[in-house]
């Protein structure tokens, strides 16, 4: 694997002490890879989550909104019926 060719696509400036770490430990990566597929996998049942996953719905009902008064409560800076916030656009 070319490790300059890995930085460029990174968009990442490496020193030369830089790519010689970093070559050394993706070659660790790709050993460890090999070290993998030396496991007996033969009784395990392929699955793309450990855990089961399952869709949990609830009933959609209409309910009270939380009333203004209530809402702005807590609000640090407000201007009548609504949040003061700082301006973000210059």
């Amino acid at each position: 694997m070319d490790i300059e060719h890995l930085a460029m696509l990174a968009k990442l400036n490496l020193s030369d002490e830089e790519k010689a770490l970093f070559a050394k430990q993706v070659g660790s990566v790709i050993d460890y890879i090999g070290k993998l597929n030396e496991l007996d996998t033969s009784q395990v049942e392929p699955t793309a989550h450990v855990l089961p996953i399952k869709n949990v719905f609830r009933e959609d009902n209409i309910q009270d909104s939380l009333p203004r008064d209530k809402a702005m409560h807590n609000a640090p800076r407000k201007d009548e019926n609504y949040y003061r916030v700082p301006k973000v656009i210059e």
